[in-house]
C-alpha cells in the first residue's frame, strides 16, 4: 500500500548563519516533519541536549536520531533517555536504533570494533530490552550480551507502546532485522567495511536497492503493508542544470549520468524534477519517508516547494 509522502532533515548542528533553535523552528516553518540527528563521535552535537531543544522550541516537528549506535550506550540508560525526550515532545520522538557501524567512532572512544554479526545481535537484545522498559512492569533479562534483574523502567514513555521504531540496514542481516522488528525501514548502502568508501557507493546504485526492497519484503511477510520505507539523501542539488550536475557526479562517482540520476543517495534537479524523481523512487521502491541533508548539497532553501507539492500525497 503506498503511503503519503514526508520529510525529514538531518542535521548535525544548526544551519549555517543560524542558532540551533532557530534550525529547529526553520525546518518546521519549511514544512518538514522531523529534524534528525547522526550519532557519531565527531562534529556534531550533543544529540539528547539538541533533540530535546528542538523539540522544545517547536510544536509539530518530530525528533530522533538516524540512527543512535547501539554500542554508545546502555539499553537502560537509552530507554530512560528516549521515554524522557517522548515526554518533553509530547509524543513527537521516532526512536531510530543501528548496530553501530562507523569504525572511526569506536577506534577514537577505544571501544572494541566487534565483526558485524555480534554488533547485530547485541542491538536486536536492546531492542528487547528497551520495549520491556517501556512495558510498565519489572522485567529480568538473560541474554548473550545484556543481564537485567528486577529492573522497573521510569519513566514510561509519553506514546502508548512507545514511539515507532526506525531500523537501517544495508546488507542482508540488517534489513531482515528491520523486515521484523522496526515500523519504519530506512534502506542504506552496506556499511560493513565501516566508512563510507568505494563500497559503499557502488552499493547505493538503482539494482542494489532493488535487491534490498526484495529482502524486506521477504523477511517481513505479512507485515510488509505495514512498513514505511525511509531513504537518506547524502547529496541534493537544486538546480536547473540538471544533465550538467548529474555529469559532475557520473565523474565524480565514475558511473553513468543513467545510473547515477536513479541512486536514493542523490537528488539533482529543480525542484518539478525532484518531485519527478521521488514519485518514481516510491513506486519503485516504496521510499515516502524522504530525508535530506542541509549540508549536503546545493539550493536547500528551495527545497520547500518540493514539500509543498509532496508531503502527504
Amino acid at each position: 500500500m503506498t503511503k503519503p509522502f514526508r520529510f525529514g532533515l538531518q542535521l548535525h548542528s544548526p544551519i549555517e548563519g543560524m542558532s540551533w533553535a532557530d534550525s529547529a523552528r526553520y525546518a518546521e516553518d519549511q514544512g518538514f516533519d522531523s529534524i534528525l540527528m547522526p550519532d557519531h563521535f565527531h562534529h556534531q552535537y550533543g544529540i539528547f541536549t539538541a533533540l530535546a531543544t528542538a523539540a522544545a522550541v517547536t510544536t509539530r516537528l518530530k525528533v530522533g536520531a538516524l540512527v543512535f549506535g547501539n554500542d554508545y550506550r546502555h539499553p537502560v540508560m537509552l530507554a530512560k533517555e528516549i521515554a524522557t525526550l517522548d515526554h518533553i515532545s509530547e509524543g513527537r520522538v521516532e526512536f531510530g536504533l543501528g548496530a553501530g557501524w562507523m569504525k572511526t567512532d569506536y577506534e577514537q572512544s577505544g571501544m572494541p570494533y566487534d565483526r558485524p554479526g555480534i554488533r547485530i545481535e547485541r542491538m536486536v537484545e536492546s531492542l528487547e530490552i528497551i520495549r520491556k522498559c517501556w512495558a510498565g512492569d519489572p522485567f529480568d533479562f538473560s541474554g548473550e550480551h545484556y543481564q537485567i534483574k528486577g529492573y522497573d523502567g521510569f519513566p514510561k514513555p509519553f506514546t502508548d507502546g512507545g514511539p515507532k521504531v526506525i531500523i537501517g540496514g544495508g546488507g542482508p542481516r540488517m534489513l531482515g532485522v528491520a523486515a521484523r522488528y522496526a515500523d519504519i525501514v530506512g534502506v542504506t548502502a552496506n556499511l560493513r567495511a565501516g566508512e563510507v568508501g568505494v563500497d559503499a557507493i557502488a552499493d547505493s546504485m538503482s539494482a542494489a536497492y532493488d535487491a534490498k526492497v526484495t529482502r524486506v519484503r521477504e523477511a517481513a511477510g505479512d507485515r510488509f503493508d505495514e512498513l514505511e520505507f525511509n531513504s537518506l539523501t547524502m547529496a541534493t542539488s537544486i538546480t536547473d542544470d540538471t544533465e550538467g550536475t548529474l555529469a559532475l557526479f557520473a565523474e565524480l562517482f565514475n558511473n553513468s549520468v543513467e545510473e547515477i540520476s536513479q541512486s536514493p543517495a542523490l537528488l539533482v534537479g529543480s525542484p518539478a524534477r525532484i518531485c519527478e524523481t521521488l514519485q518514481k523512487r516510491r513506486e519503485r521502491w516504496g521510499f515516502n519517508y524522504v530525508c535530506v541533508q542541509q549540508d549536503g548539497g546545493q539550493g536547500m532553501e528551495r527545497f520547500s516547494e518540493v514539500i509543498a507539492t509532496l508531503a502527504g500525497t
